[in-house]
């Protein structure tokens, strides 16, 4: 294993730089990358030097969403439905009650959690490398990450249901670029000295946290609290516990695929108990 940190801290100039650094793991959410980077966020929230955030990861990914693995486990049906609900509920409010200015910075495939939580946040800059996966109707999960409400507002509802929906479409740069989803692209190679600069204009112009699309912090924490609750009901269905079950088999991790079939083969037994 890595002695590296799992979330890398720069600061230039206003600008603080959180880089995700699981490359091996595709700087997935794990538990404890999750804690790494929340923990950045909290340190960079009251940190006088830290004006703008700019958050990325370490190449070939920007991030591959939500390891669920880590948050399922056997345990008594209403305790782990309630796990899951406050656990969605928690990573997005972390987006949402920052309050400083986020840019992301997009360097490559980005999928669920990840992408929504970016459109949370002031700006999203990508690689021509990144592309924007939401595959919640694949795996037959509700859409999360105030997508259902905030998501229309930037990409408009057509592109929204395309992304979301059955076709799981996954825009390019160039695609997320011209519908919308992001607001700047530029050559790989470029991109975190594009984001230094966009970010250092946001700290010279007295930038505050904003969101776009016209939504504000109080609409978006109320989206996301409704929507945490979705989450856990179709966490816990049995189509969801299936698709897990035969992912996780085909990454020949044994131990999590195991966790999901016996909650998958038990579920009309402990379903009674929600």
């Amino acid at each position: 294993m890595s002695d590296q940190p799992l979330v890398l801290k720069s600061q230039k100039n206003g600008v603080t730089t959180l880089v995700m650094n699981a490359p091996r793991r595709y700087n997935g959410w794990t538990a404890p990358m999750m804690e790494a980077l929340f923990g950045a966020f909290r340190d960079a929230a009251t940190d006088p030097e830290t004006r703008v955030v700019v958050l990325t990861g370490a190449d070939p990914y920007f991030c591959a969403g939500v390891n669920l693995s880590g948050v399922v486990s056997l345990s008594a049906p209403r305790a782990l439905r309630e796990r899951i609900r406050s656990h969605n509920q928690a990573l997005f409010d972390t987006f949402i009650d920052f309050p400083k200015p986020i840019l992301v910075a997009v360097n490559g495939p980005a999928i669920g959690a990840s992408v929504t939580s970016a459109t949370l946040c002031d700006g999203i800059v990508a690689s021509d490398k990144a592309t924007f996966s939401t595959p919640f109707a694949q795996v037959a999960i509700a859409a999360e990450g105030c997508s259902t409400v905030h998501l229309p507002r930037l990409i408009g509802p057509a592109n929204t249901e395309r992304m979301i929906g059955r076709e799981g479409w996954v825009p390019t740069a160039a695609e997320a670029l011209q519908i919308g989803l992001v607001q700047w692209v530029v050559p790989h190679d470029g991109l975190r000295e594009k984001a230094q600069a966009l970010a250092e204009e946001w700290v010279a112009a007295g930038a505050v946290r904003t969101f776009r699309g016209g939504s504000t912090r109080e609409e978006l924490k109320a989206v996301n609290a409704r929507e945490s609750e979705q989450v856990a009901d179709t966490a816990l269905s049995a189509p969801f516990l299936k698709n897990q079950y035969r992912f996780l088999r085909s990454k020949k991790k044994h131990g999590p695929a195991a966790v999901f079939f016996s909650l998958w083969l038990l579920r009309p037994l402990w379903g009674k108990l929600l």
